[in-house]
């Protein structure tokens, strides 16, 4: 069971914390809330699942009837559009993409705002620039709603099984409300602060770390192979060894058995490494070696890879090299 904290503690499911002073314990309310899951992809639809199977009350939204179709699937409840899930909903986690996605949703014509229930919590997931999860947050407060400030991280293995981590700042409040969500879909919750923002600069150093291991375990496996390597040897050595990485250990396998089946795509560090790279800028901070990954993950957008998985970025150096990756699995005529 996850416990909420004071900002600054470690929350875990078993219960135990580390913290930086006295836990103070939140209590859970006992009745049951009623939660809506915007955006029904590979993240939304494992944590609607998750949500469902720990007996919770799920609605979920999708402007796709295909993810409308394989929640139901499960067991869930649909609808088509923001505001007709704000009728059945108490809290609302925002699964989706970017910030364009987050707007439409909550201020849009169909959108949550103005159709919530006043005090309901909105849990915004999605990886956003600081500066846009804070004036979410006092728009949202402004319509009389509540925000946590609450990016994922784990992947879709993890959000299926719901034991992702969180990165959440907000209002005590707010986390009081959100506590039933968040127990059943994270293994841990970093509570970050008392206002939104922190959790989306967590989630920004988070996703440079990422999209920069990622970037460069592709480039490690290029040279491995151009030098003569046998791939799967390069894979035991490595990760066996100090250069290796959970990003290594966790993508490579991707790319030797030749299925890029999108479970992060190359459009997602696109998006993600560009907010980074925008944020350093706003802060007159460099961020040479992001820019540097940015630069190989835009390659691939630029040579049709955008919706493949994130470990794609490899075939940039299939061209420029011409070097021989395994088949894909999932792409029989390659790049």
């Amino acid at each position: 069971m996850i416990a909420l904290t004071r900002a600054g503690d470690i929350l875990h499911r078993d219960g135990q914390h580390t913290t930086s002073g006295e836990p103070k314990v939140s209590d859970i309310s006992a009745s049951k809330p009623r939660i809506g899951v915007v955006g029904l992809g590979a993240m939304g639809l494992g944590t609607a699942t998750a949500l469902l199977e720990q007996g919770l009350s799920v609605t979920g939204c999708d402007v796709s009837a295909a993810a409308r179709q394989a929640f139901e699937a499960e067991g869930g409840r649909c609808v088509e559009s923001p505001a007709a899930l704000a009728e059945r909903c108490d809290i609302v986690l925002l699964v989706v993409v970017n910030a364009d996605q987050v707007e439409q949703v909550l201020f849009g014509d169909q959108g949550l705002v103005g159709c919530l229930a006043p005090g309901s919590v909105v849990v915004q997931c999605a990886t956003v620039a600081p500066s846009i999860a804070r004036r979410l947050g006092e728009r949202l407060g402004e319509a009389g709603l509540e925000m946590l400030d609450a990016p994922i991280s784990g992947g879709a293995a993890k959000a299926r099984s719901g034991e992702l981590s969180v990165m959440a700042s907000g209002a005590v409040s707010a986390f009081d409300k959100a506590a039933p969500a968040l127990e059943a879909m994270a293994a841990t919750v970093y509570r970050l602060g008392d206002a939104p923002g922190v959790g989306s600069s967590m989630k920004l150093v988070n996703q440079l770390l990422a999209g920069v291991h990622i970037a460069t375990a592709a480039e490690a496996m290029a040279l491995g192979i151009r030098l003569g390597l046998d791939p799967d040897t390069i894979y035991e050595v490595i990760t066996h060894s100090a250069g290796n990485s959970w990003m290594f250990e966790n993508r490579v396998p991707h790319i030797l058995k030749g299925d890029y089946t999108p479970l992060s795509a190359v459009d997602i560090f696109v998006k993600d490494l560009n907010i980074v790279h925008d944020t350093g800028r706003e802060l007159a901070m460099p961020t040479p070696v992001t820019a540097s990954a940015l630069q190989q993950f835009t390659a691939a957008k630029g040579a049709g890879l955008g919706r493949e998985d994130d470990s794609a970025v490899i075939k940039v150096y299939e061209r420029l090299s011409g070097i021989t990756l395994p088949e894909a699995a999932n792409d029989p005529q390659g790049v």
